[in-house]
């Protein structure tokens, strides 16, 4: 899965892929788990998210140009696939492997096994924005389509309710960039149909 990731992330042709591939690399991001509880809840289950995420936004973008060419201007390849591998940088570094107790179905009894516990304390930062961060601090040049559906694919879950500006900068971003809208609709298709928990 890592070279399937890399040869898509380099095929983008953009400058800094390398830079951002070492970079990912020292954070464990090829190892991390993509949740604690959610979906792909094993190691290396954020590089299978990432790679479902690509996968299925490549298919929507596809459908979606098939409707309405003029979508391709709008959602160039290269950056379906940067939005799509690197939405999730900002967790690289927050999983650290720990223990818990979990009753046994079959015995009953308590038993210790293998957890992932977060630890935002390295770069606290949020989510969306932290993985915007993370990639301009490497040096990688980003549009700023990009930038925007990367920092709002979680569209509002990531939201605090209480706060209209953000509510309207979200909005704002979908209605400047449909790459926004895509990227939502690929991660979310993934985590909550392609993905499983493993508990």
């Amino acid at each position: 899965m890592k070279d399937k990731f890399e040869q898509l992330l380099r095929s983008t042709g953009r400058e800094g892929v390398d830079i951002v591939l070492r970079n990912l690399d020292k954070l464990g991001f090829f190892q991390a788990p993509a949740s604690t509880v959610f979906h792909l809840n094993c190691e290396g289950g954020l590089l299978e998210h990432s790679l479902n995420v690509c996968d299925m936004a490549l298919m929507l973008r596809e459908q979606l140009i098939a409707r309405d060419a003029s979508l391709e201007k709008r959602l160039p390849m290269d950056s379906v696939i940067i939005v799509s591998l690197l939405h999730d940088v900002c967790k690289s570094e927050i999983y650290k492997k720990g223990k818990r107790n979990k009753k046994n179905p079959d015995t009953g009894r308590w038993e210790e096994v293998d957890t992932y516990e977060v630890d935002y304390s390295a770069c606290p930062l949020g989510h969306g924005e932290k993985s915007v961060i993370r990639l301009l601090q490497w040096g990688f040049k980003l549009s700023m389509d990009e930038i925007l559906a990367i920092r709002w694919h979680m569209n509002a879950w990531d939201l605090p309710f209480q706060s209209a500006e953000m509510k309207g900068n979200c909005s704002a971003a979908k209605d400047k960039a449909p790459l926004c809208a895509l990227l939502q609709c690929a991660d979310g298709l993934a985590s909550g149909i392609l993905e499983t928990t493993i508990r």
